[in-house]
């Protein structure tokens, strides 16, 4: 028997440590390879590390919320053998979950940019979820791992593909348990401890940040959705079975790119360290998605290259990705302006917080039916609130004003959206 020192492995470009944000793993457990050990959080994704070896947990490195230097030791095992330190591995070789992280805006390009700088891309090889023994295993057999759909978590391929793979057999995935929730110290007197940590923790670094650094100004509105229903209704009629069902999203987002072609100046970052301001000929809508393990902002890029269904088809991927928890970085970064709604449950009013470095944000509230004044009679109208809020440093109040007129005169007559 011997020790086997689990050290942190690079994670990421720049990354120097990471966050415990969850063990799956406890002192005594025996492990095989490729099984989930630890979720560790960095500046720019949740990561989950597997096993490469068999054995057995002797030793923790520490509890959720403790931060690790990459290379230290994170786990220690018992193993057959005389027990060695591990292999360096590199974030290709271990599970990506990419939580929200900042948008990086190239410095040294002093002009206005149109879209935020492109993700580094990673041949197919390097972008496979598989441990180096799978990936040497499979190059002595001459099996191409590009071309397999792993059964491992988060589509990671296993030893046991290969065994299936090699006998001609279909791979058989196991049903992954669900995550355990983190640790409650509930007290004597009922008072019950949640550490912030992992995810809870960045969302209020961020939100710390906006509201400390941004001079927030926020602007509300009514809109009168009743033709706009009447369309979106119309068009679900007609829709193909390949076509989503729409929502009002579509409609705002298509809106929005629009509008902003009038007032670039509010689809923009400010880049306050660096003194100025980007404006973004594209626009790449974030749409702020609630999941079970927090507040996501996935993106929807180049809504003005897209048609209301592709658009609609776009939306409910990205954000199906978040929820589900397979959203890649690129899905949740280079957002130039952020949605929020709450839909059925969106209230009357709200004051978001900007998604810096963005300049404004807007909250969409839920329509109903209200008695109104129009043409000097009282009609029952489709009335939708919408809330926004706007860094005052650079974007004057008439700008966030007439962005959130421009949006209200184009959801009201619905047809220019498509002129």
């Amino acid at each position: 028997m011997g020790t086997f020192e689990f050290k942190l492995p690079d994670i990421g470009e720049g990354v120097v440590e990471g966050e415990i944000v969850e063990w799956h793993v406890a002192t005594g457990d025996k492990v095989t390879e490729d099984q989930p050990l630890v979720d560790m959080m960095t500046d720019k994704a949740t990561v989950m590390i597997p096993s490469s070896v068999n054995g057995t947990v002797t030793e923790l490195a520490g509890v959720p919320g403790d931060m690790i230097p990459v290379g230290s030791t994170l786990i220690v095992l018992t193993v057959d053998g005389e027990g060695s330190e591990e292999e360096e591995k590199t974030v290709e070789e271990v599970e990506g979950h990419p939580e929200k992280s900042e948008v990086v805006v190239d410095a040294e390009n002093k002009g206005d940019r149109e879209s935020p700088p492109a993700p580094v891309t990673r041949s197919a090889s390097r972008g496979i979820r598989a441990s180096p023994a799978v990936r040497r295993r499979a190059t002595k057999a001459g099996i191409d791992l590009t071309q397999i759909t792993g059964t491992g978590p988060a589509g990671r391929i296993t030893q046991d593909d290969l065994d299936a793979i090699e006998s001609g057999e279909e791979p058989k995935g196991e049903q992954e348990a669900p995550a355990p929730q983190t640790k409650r110290e509930k007290g004597a007197d009922g008072t019950t401890e949640i550490p912030v940590i992992g995810l809870r923790r960045k969302i209020a670094e961020q939100m710390m940040h906006s509201v400390s650094t941004i001079p927030h100004f926020s602007y509300f509105e009514e809109i009168d959705v009743t033709e706009l229903e009447q369309m979106r209704q119309e068009m679900n009629l007609a829709r193909t079975s390949e076509q989503p069902k729409l929502t009002y999203l579509p409609f705002i987002m298509m809106a929005l790119d629009k509008a902003f072609t009038d007032l670039p100046q509010c689809n923009a970052h400010h880049l306050q360290e660096e003194g100025k301001v980007v404006r973004f000929e594209a626009v790449h809508l974030g749409i702020a998605t609630q999941t079970e393990r927090g507040l996501y902002v996935p993106v929807v890029n180049d809504v003005g290259t897209r048609d209301i269904w592709g658009n609609m088809t776009e939306m409910r991927r990205v954000t199906d990705a978040a929820r589900n928890n397979t959203a890649s970085v690129e899905e949740l970064t280079g957002s130039t302006f952020t949605i929020t709604s709450l839909g059925r449950d969106g209230g009357l009013g709200a004051t978001p917080i900007i998604n810096a470095p963005e300049v404004g944000i807007l909250g969409v509230h839920k329509a109903n039916e209200r008695a109104v004044v129009k043409d000097g009679g009282i009609h029952v109208r489709r009335i939708m609130n919408v809330s926004s809020s706007w860094d005052h440093s650079v974007v004057d109040g008439y700008d966030g004003a007439m962005l959130i007129q421009r949006l209200k005169s184009l959801l009201e007559e619905p047809t220019t959206i498509f002129s």
